[in-house]
């Protein structure tokens, strides 16, 4: 008799990805559209933040870097390892948590100021997104901001689940203000054309 393998969308089948090198979602370095962000003049002041699905956490450490308190979540234990070595390394104000992102209500209802998305959205169920959305704004102090890249490509199956700056904007409109959403630019070359940086504000 062998061992079932695990659901594609849970802990265990992500750890299994992170164990087995480094993942094809994993950049190496912070999202190209957060490094515009953060260099433009209309960057964010630092607070707050927690980055959700963070992986081995390059945005969450690139927004520490920049003077942000830091809570990175994922549920894979390696890439909240490889996370928290690369934050000891560096001294930086960054707090990891390996918890299932559903699980962080009520604890952390209403205590950050910025939620960082980059890979999560794309990576859970899609039956899953409305309950994101309103995990989102629950995290988020009144007036608080998602600073998001999406995935949106058009390809079939997932994960990456793909999606379009339509529905995105039908998902989070009841709870958000979208300050912007556009196609990013300076995607690397595999993502040109696939990606979509967006900042909503909870109303």
């Amino acid at each position: 008799m062998t061992a079932q393998s695990p659901s594609p969308l849970s802990s265990d089948a992500w750890e299994e990805r992170y164990q087995a090198g480094p993942p094809r979602w994993d950049l190496g370095h912070p999202a190209p559209a957060f490094k515009t962000l953060l260099e433009s003049a209309d960057a964010p002041k630092p607070s707050s933040a927690i980055v959700l699905g963070a992986g081995r956490g390059h945005d969450a450490v690139f927004f520490a870097q920049h003077g942000f308190a830091v809570t990175a979540v994922d549920f894979a234990p390696s890439a909240i390892q490889a996370l928290e070595e690369q934050a000891q390394a560096q001294d930086l104000p960054l707090k990891p948590l390996q918890r299932d992102i559903f699980g962080l209500l009520p604890e952390y209802a209403g205590q950050f100021d910025y939620a960082i998305e980059h890979t999560c959205f794309c990576a859970i169920d899609p039956a899953l997104r409305p309950a994101y959305v309103e995990l989102v704004a629950n995290l988020l102090v009144p007036g608080g901001e998602l600073l998001a890249v999406f995935f949106t490509h058009s390809r079939s199956g997932g994960p990456p689940f793909g999606t379009t700056a339509a529905e995105v904007r039908q998902l989070f409109e009841p709870h958000f203000e979208i300050v912007t959403l556009e196609p990013v630019t300076n995607s690397i070359p595999s993502r040109q054309g696939e990606e979509h940086f967006g900042r909503l504000r909870k109303r």
